[in-house]
């Protein structure tokens, strides 16, 4: 019994010590910016000592005392807490690719571990996906901006994404009906042409485009034919 009490004694001068040893403070103050809701002014023996985001700051209370491993563990998650503010930004306009994330967040030098744990958090929230964003890029180019499977696996590529995402997004893409609905919106604006210019600025048109040979002669024979019925036929 007494060994007990002896080894509680012991405990409890231990946690005393780690408490108001060297290199402890105390929290005195909290106080939100006036200029940046966003952020709380860490006060700590009466003097200011750093800002934190509310998130983070919340863990605090007035007279909580703290070491500097745990001050070092709150500056660490208030900088993961702006990386992640700074991502959701990113993210806001429209989705984006992991690689892009990354990107994005070394730019503002975020070191390489922060933007893991970044990244592991979007995931988790399913705010990015790799596949998802694919599909993403995919449709939108085909309703917007058609492009060819080749062109588009190489923008897909360039964004970071595996094969296998890749491969999956593009399952459904015809580079005939691309190449189709591009001529048909270029064709317009071709129409009083030559026949010798139309096909020439078509078929260049197609081939900054992506699409090969083959598919590029068959869609311009076409366009030049449809073109001249619209002629005739007015």
């Amino acid at each position: 019994m007494v060994g007990a009490q002896v080894e509680r004694t012991i405990t409890a001068f231990i946690v005393l010590w780690a408490e108001t040893g060297r290199g402890a403070v105390k929290v005195t103050g909290l106080k939100i910016q006036a200029r940046n809701k966003t952020r709380v002014n860490v006060f700590l023996d009466g003097e200011y000592a750093l800002s934190l985001s509310k998130i983070v700051a919340a863990r605090l209370a007035i007279g909580q005392v703290l070491d500097e491993d745990r001050l070092e563990a709150l500056r660490q998650a208030d900088a993961e807490e702006q990386a992640y503010e700074r991502a959701l930004k990113f993210l806001a306009p429209r989705p984006r690719s992991q690689v892009e994330v990354r990107r994005r967040l070394q730019q503002h030098k975020v070191p390489d571990g922060l933007i893991d744990a970044v990244l592991q958090r979007l995931r988790q929230a399913g705010l990015v996906d790799d596949t998802v964003f694919a599909g993403y890029w995919v449709e939108n180019r085909q309703t917007f901006r058609p492009r060819s499977r080749r062109a588009l696996q190489w923008e897909l590529r360039r964004k970071g994404l595996d094969s296998e995402a890749v491969q999956a997004a593009l399952a459904g893409a015809d580079d005939a009906q691309a190449a189709e609905t591009l001529a048909a919106q270029r064709a317009r604006r071709l129409a009083n042409l030559p026949e010798v210019e139309f096909r020439r600025k078509l078929q260049d048109f197609l081939l900054r485009r992506g699409f090969d040979y083959d598919t590029i002669k068959a869609t311009v024979d076409r366009a030049w034919q449809a073109s001249q019925a619209t002629d005739g036929g007015a």
